[in-house]
């Protein structure tokens, strides 16, 4: 799994490239808790445009990271779900609780 970081003001744009699962979960968890928690923000979009597999394990981790932006009187938005993806967040009862947008900029304008 490969994550690209940026900053847009107080919000943190991560970028998935490979799979979410229980094998990558705890170091994709821990780098991206490190990078939020080190520049102090925010809010926290996810951009899954090419996360190509997904289990409970990034459910799990999607959930976190709502919780922690909470905590911080943030938000967490998820950009660029595709449609297998987002059959498994609708399962989970997700989406009921975070919004989904088509673009980052989107999510930005949404903050």
């Amino acid at each position: 799994m490969q994550l690209n970081f940026f900053v847009a003001g107080k919000t943190l744009v991560v970028g998935f490239d490979g799979e979410l699962d229980h094998h990558t979960a705890e170091n994709v968890r821990k780098e991206i808790d490190d990078y939020y928690d080190e520049k102090m923000l925010k809010n926290i979009i996810l951009d899954l445009d090419n996360l190509n597999f997904m289990d409970s394990s990034g459910i799990g981790l999607i959930l976190g990271r709502y919780k922690k932006a909470m905590s911080n009187d943030g938000k967490l938005l998820l950009v660029n779900v595709s449609t297998r993806v987002k059959k498994i967040l609708e399962m989970s009862g997700i989406t009921k609780i975070i919004k989904i947008y088509d673009s980052v900029n989107n999510a930005l304008d949404n903050i």
